[in-house]
């Protein structure tokens, strides 16, 4: 017998919406689907008739929630902020106690925590969802990342796991071969419950700050392989096309290495020597550094990742500053092979690194807004689907399951070797860039935080003297118990000094 109403419903039919109902129908879900601008719908559904669960294009909002099985379940795929909050406020008066609203943008987990709270109290249920995987991956397969009230995402659960990329249940590996109408069948879904309210959305953010890092530090290893020893970009192609064979196996190595091989259509060049440098940001990556310093958390590489972009952004400023600053005037003398395997493994110490740091924050955040995270679970929906997806990510999978408590991803008997082997290249690397004036954002804040995380003793017990000093801001004392302070009554001869100054 024919469904008379759809299992789920979705507004907004960017690219991303379209996409993500069609993945919903290929999978024999009934979809309802509405957008502001009635045409697109109209166009949407007449070009796509024969999907195995159906498309029912709808006009108005009412007949939207009329023709929604109950409870209903209802994604919102628009601008998030305000947009997202006006589709809310619509859809309120015409749902009934029990129904669910799925967000699926890129919200701030604090805009999701008030709106869950807001709903609520209205009788209504809210799933803050991350969904990860750009354009394909929300055809195809994301990367899904929900929160909210847990007897909510019961009822969203069957068709989340079932649209979510898939990979293999032992190698951790994605699957592939979606088509239209032919989902990927069997494997594990990279979907799990996440946690209360905002948690959904956090992690994806958290994920996305990650993100900024894993690309800049791609970047940061083209330049050095461009700059330093004076290769093409079809040559460096090849050389990222080979790593992912290897432990950096990744989908952003795997589309680095076809982008640097393009060439222009237009000219004939490499297609990224006519690309303008400069990078633009849509704020997740800024809500992440933004939150570790809130929160005390270092998370220094993905701020620089960040910090990159706005340096980049200024483009004419560089440019003019090119022609009147100077840097070293040196040539590199090494061994071409061995700088390009060093470059490796400074890519890969710093790429952990970048994790481990988003993995603490997250740990701290789950203290803060009372959620218990699942770290190894996490890991594993973003070995498939998502942006970040990479072999790697079953490495940290293990080293949750290994202990669940981790508190860093360094002290894993893994990365802890990995790192230890890796290190002497890393540092060559730094060193040789400094030397010859190739900036390294992120391999360098990386590296300063490795160092700076395995040293017993840091130069802030000076730092807590100065700040005694000037502000009698206390200190703590090496050969007294932690949390007690003192203060000490400074020489009054510095202190006329001080006031002159």
């Amino acid at each position: 017998m024919a469904k008379t109403q759809s299992d789920i419903g979705l507004i907004g039919l960017a690219v991303m919406g379209q996409n993500l109902a069609l993945n919903i129908a290929d999978h024999g879900f009934r979809i309802s689907v509405f957008n502001r601008t009635t045409e697109k719908t109209d166009v949407f559904v007449a070009e796509n008739p024969n999907t195995p669960g159906g498309l029912v294009g709808t006009r108005t909002l009412e007949e939207f929630v009329k023709s929604l099985a109950k409870p209903r379940k209802a994604v919102i795929l628009v601008q998030a902020g305000k947009a997202t909050d006006a589709v809310i406020d619509s859809l309120v008066p015409l749902f009934e106690a029990g129904d669910i609203i799925i967000d699926g943008g890129n919200a701030k987990w604090t805009d999701t925590i008030r709106r869950e709270k807001d709903l609520a109290a209205k009788g209504l249920r809210f799933i803050g969802s991350g969904v990860s995987g750009g354009e394909e991956g929300a055809r195809f397969g994301p990367s899904l990342m929900p929160g909210g009230d847990p007897a909510a995402y019961a009822s969203l659960k069957p068709i989340w796991e079932a649209v979510a990329a898939k990979v293999h249940p032992k190698t951790g590996r994605p699957l592939e071969g979606a088509a239209p109408g032919k989902p990927v069948q069997g494997g594990v879904p990279c979907c799990t419950y996440i946690g209360p309210d905002g948690a959904g959305h956090y992690v994806k953010m958290v994920h996305n700050g990650i993100e900024y890092g894993d690309m800049q530090m791609i970047c940061e290893a083209y330049d050095l392989m461009k700059k330093v020893l004076g290769m093409s970009a079809p040559e460096i192609g090849k050389v990222f096309a080979k790593w992912n064979k290897g432990m950096l196996d990744s989908f952003l190595i795997e589309i680095t290495a076809d982008i640097l091989q393009q060439k222009d259509p237009e000219t004939g060049q490499p297609f990224v020597d006519i690309v303008l440098d400069t990078a633009g940001q849509k704020g997740t990556g800024k809500w992440t550094s933004v939150n570790a310093l809130d929160m005390g958390v270092p998370a220094p590489t993905v701020a620089e990742a960040v910090f990159s972009r706005c340096l980049s952004a200024v483009k004419e400023e560089r440019v003019a500053a090119s022609k009147k600053l100077q840097g070293p005037n040196k040539k590199f003398k090494g061994n071409k092979a061995a700088f390009i395997r060093a470059i490796h493994d400074a890519l890969y110490c710093s790429k952990i690194c970048s994790y481990a740091q988003g993995f603490q924050l997250m740990r701290e955040a789950q203290k803060e807004y009372k959620w218990t995270l699942n770290f190894g679970e996490i890991a594993q929906i973003w070995r498939g689907g998502c942006i970040i997806r990479a072999a790697f990510l079953q490495k940290i999978t293990n080293a949750f399951a290994r202990k669940g408590d981790l508190a860093n991803l360094l002290l894993d008997p893994y990365f802890r070797s990995t790192v230890q082997k890796a290190q002497n290249n890393w540092r060559k690397v730094v060193g040789a860039a400094v030397e010859l004036g190739v900036p390294i954002p992120t391999f360098g804040s990386a590296l300063s935080y490795y160092d700076g995380y395995r040293s017993a003793r840091l130069p802030a017990n000076l730092l807590q003297g100065q700040r005694d000093f000037f502000g009698a801001h206390t200190y703590e004392r090496t050969d007294k118990p932690r949390g007690k302070f003192y203060h000490i009554d400074w020489p009054e001869k510095v202190r006329p000094q001080l006031e002159m100054k």
